[in-house]
């Protein structure tokens, strides 16, 4: 095991047309401590798939320096880095059975038949796969394929072992099953582990940190909780939770004393939390970021906002509702309330002021309260 340590790394790829984002990885930096989980996550093209190709010495870097441990790692050939890769694609020999596969890079390595099957007999009961290593390949299913594949990369001891989109081919149950497995492996094994994934549930529910990820730059590095509850920018705040946070252009207007958040369409108005009430002042515009689980309905209160049910939808253990803002704009509540909606009803609406936040339109940048 190692600390992992990217600085200001720069991938560019060579291209006779000119592009608007001219490198793929843009001034990235990231600390990954001693047996930690950390997760990368971002859209497809963003560059965390090209970021972890160069960790592992796949691409080279333009510029940058990467470290495991103390060691600067730029120049070594990847067999040199000590490092396990999983690809998204399983990638194992099809005239090999299990046993063999696993076993593969421990053989390149001129290791002793003894030490390869001690290795082997100790890494397959931990992935599950001691009652799979007469089979070949062809005769697995996916969550299987891809249980191999982590094998034989951890089976190497890897100092840092990095997954590459793991668990994208695999359906709905198995991913979850899968998702369980490789966090209950990592608590064992404590090796430190680097996730590429696009899926957001797979790194809240796996990595220690995430580093989110949009057109190669990062946009935010902290735990689940922290990239939830406190989006850095408005690409954290509307990539992060299912379903997304609403997030709406408002005005704020002073009426008889009091700050409210305006949507000028509807009229609708909420109050101005207090944390931000010495920041903000009348006329001026601002995104608001609430998401659908801190918005009540409050229909005893006085005093709080009046809406127009626009769409109900009863999801079994949740129910949605969504309210037309204006501008095709819709604000989404979650609720466990029992009750039933229809179009038109009209409910009362509450902030839950700790939870919400407001962004810079022009920066797009969380103001801080």
């Amino acid at each position: 095991m190692a600390r992992l340590v990217l600085k200001n790394v720069f991938k560019r790829y060579e291209t006779k047309k000119k592009v608007a984002n001219e490198y793929a990885v843009n001034d990235f930096s990231l600390s990954c401590e001693d047996g930690e989980f950390v997760g990368i996550l971002g859209p497809s093209g963003c560059g965390k798939t090209t970021t972890l190709r160069m960790i592992a010495g796949l691409e080279t870097i333009t510029k940058g320096d990467i470290f495991i441990g103390d060691s600067r790692i730029n120049d070594l050939h990847p067999k040199d880095r000590n490092i396990g890769l999983a690809f998204e694609d399983y990638a194992l020999y099809p005239p090999l059975n299990v046993y063999d596969n696993i076993a593969f890079n421990l053989l390149a390595k001129n290791i002793s038949k003894d030490e390869i099957h001690r290795r082997v007999m100790e890494i397959a009961p931990l992935m599950k796969v001691e009652d799979l290593l007469e089979m070949k390949p062809a005769g697995l299913s996916g969550g299987q394929k891809q249980r191999v594949n982590i094998a034989r990369a951890l089976i190497r001891r890897p100092m840092v072992l990095l997954l590459d989109e793991p668990l994208s081919h695999l359906d709905g149950k198995m991913r979850q099953v899968l998702r369980t497995e490789i966090k209950r492996i990592h608590n064992r094994i404590k090796c430190t582990t680097v996730l590429v994934t696009h899926d957001q549930m797979e790194a809240m529910s796996l990595a220690d940190r995430i580093a989110i990820m949009d057109e190669g730059k990062l946009q935010q590095f902290g735990t689940p909780l922290e990239v939830y509850d406190s989006p850095a920018n408005l690409f954290v705040a509307g990539f992060i939770g299912e379903p997304p946070m609403n997030l709406m252009k408002v005005s704020i207007v002073e009426e008889d004393g009091k700050i409210y958040f305006l949507f000028p369409r509807k009229g609708i108005r909420v109050a101005v939390p207090r944390k931000y009430r010495g920041m903000v002042k009348s006329g001026m515009n601002v995104v608001l970021g609430v998401r659908p689980t801190d918005i009540i309905i409050n229909n005893e209160a006085e005093a709080v906002s009046e809406a127009v049910v626009d769409v109900f939808e009863n999801l079994g253990d949740e129910k949605r509702i969504s309210i037309d803002v204006g501008e095709e704009e819709f604000l989404t509540i979650t609720t466990e309330d029992e009750r039933r909606y229809q179009k038109g009803d009209r409910i009362h609406l509450q902030f839950h002021e700790a939870k919400t936040h407001i962004f810079d339109i022009e920066t797009g940048n969380r103001i801080q309260a």
